[in-house]
């Protein structure tokens, strides 16, 4: 029987935000959408954590859920990021999304002001209540500070249109509890545990490596969902060293618009407080694109 968000499983890849002199360059972004559509790519997913969605303004997140939304124009589904530790802001953000268009809003959870647990439901709950588009609960405390705990999101699931959560917790008690107890699709936060969580049941992956590798990363998901064991473990273990070697340079964003630079689909520059990779950071990507047969070795 299908989970709630069953139409969202497979691959859906969590936009970089590209920036010009400063400002957010459409026509790069355009060049994005289009790449992940020509690679088959389910889902598009902007201004997340990879779309350094803490430095834009307002109308720049507005402007980024627009532009994605009028450039996929129906050909691929765009799950918006609009959370904040504002329930306020989050709802107006929200309601933004399903006014444009986006299939689904992905809403991280409320960080620094740590909530309690019936915080955390009530925040959802008014979302859910004011907006009707399915939302997706993103539950990372490595960035928020503390955990939805699976007892928490479960209840939410309760609610109609909350039909999926991304578990980036690294947690597979707590996935698969929430599998047990709960009809909300699972979708992995952390592109290394794709092939774990899929095992116990979830459906799929918001991916930062598939801005890069969407091919191999759809490869992998559909190896898994057919049961392919074998096949999957093969693309698992490709793409761990990629997921390690790269994403482990720095924090996310940061080594992955350094890598489609040097892959020659530049996105512009980082916004502070996020710096770009050190030379010696560089070096080790330029190896591991090399390693993974992106880049040809300058040896």
């Amino acid at each position: 029987m299908a989970r709630k968000g069953s139409d969202f499983a497979g691959l859906s890849v969590a936009l970089v935000t590209p920036f010009t002199d400063g400002k957010v360059d459409v026509a790069k972004l355009r060049e994005q959408v289009e790449f992940q559509i020509e690679a088959g790519t389910h889902c598009l997913v902007p201004v997340g954590t990879t779309g350094e969605s803490p430095t834009l303004t307002h109308d720049e997140h507005e402007q980024v859920i627009s532009e994605v939304v009028q450039i996929a124009s129906g050909r691929i589904k765009v799950m918006a990021g609009t959370g904040s530790n504002s329930t306020a802001e989050a709802l107006r953000l929200t309601t933004w999304a399903a006014k444009e268009g986006a299939d689904a809003a992905l809403l991280v959870a409320p960080y620094y002001n740590k909530p309690t647990q019936e915080g955390f439901y009530e925040h959802y709950k008014a979302i859910a209540e004011d907006v009707d588009i399915p939302l997706c609960v993103y539950n990372i405390p490595g960035r928020t500070a503390k955990n939805i705990e699976p007892d928490t999101i479960c209840r939410l699931g309760e609610l109609e249109n909350i039909t999926m959560v991304k578990e980036a917790t690294g947690s597979m008690d707590q996935a698969s509890q929430l599998l047990c107890d709960s009809n909300l699709t699972l979708l992995s936060g952390d592109d290394s545990m794709t092939l774990p969580l899929m095992s116990v049941g979830a459906e799929g992956v918001i991916s930062v490596v598939g801005n890069i590798v969407p091919g191999d990363m759809i490869s992998l998901v559909n190896a898994a969902a057919s049961g392919d064991l074998p096949t999957a473990q093969q693309w698992h273990e490709k793409l761990f060293r990629l997921c390690r070697e790269m994403l482990g340079l720095s924090t996310n964003p940061i080594p992955l618009k350094a890598a489609m630079k040097m892959l020659g689909r530049d996105t512009g520059d980082l916004r502070l407080p996020m710096t770009a990779l050190g030379a010696d950071a560089e070096a080790l990507l330029q190896k591991t694109l090399e390693g993974y047969g992106l880049l040809a070795s300058k040896n």
